[in-house]
């Protein structure tokens, strides 16, 4: 069974009046969002774990913790923390774990219509 992290931003920390995000957006919509990728995740067979970050300097040492309970095979960043300028939440140092496992990749949450979804490693 593949392990996958879902990294993303605390709903109720989200600017909701920022232009660039859609209108209508807000914390329940998010959540609900969250559920259904879980839920996705789940019946791929995966076994999903959320990890929930503060658009602060915390970020780093929440993923960090999440990251050292479980040998992840992936890692799917979701677009509110990906995406600048909420992605400067991240320091450099909090990077090194990702790419020190080498049984993880890191997948951003891209819809492709040629990919069910993560991409995860072989085996």
């Amino acid at each position: 069974m593949k392990h996958v992290l879902l990294v993303g931003q605390e709903p109720e920390t989200v600017d909701f009046s920022d232009p660039a995000l859609p209108p209508g957006l807000n914390a329940e919509k998010i959540r609900g969002g969250i559920a259904a990728a879980m839920k996705q995740m789940t019946d791929r067979g995966w076994r999903p774990n959320l990890c929930l970050v503060r658009p602060d300097e915390s970020a780093g040492a929440t993923l960090e913790r999440h990251l050292a309970s479980t040998a992840y095979d992936c890692v799917v960043i979701g677009g509110g923390v990906r995406i600048p300028p909420r992605s400067r939440c991240f320091s450099r140092r909090s990077s090194t774990p990702c790419t020190s496992r080498l049984r993880m990749r890191i997948s951003p949450s891209i819809r492709n219509p040629k990919t069910p979804g993560p991409l995860l490693p072989d085996g």
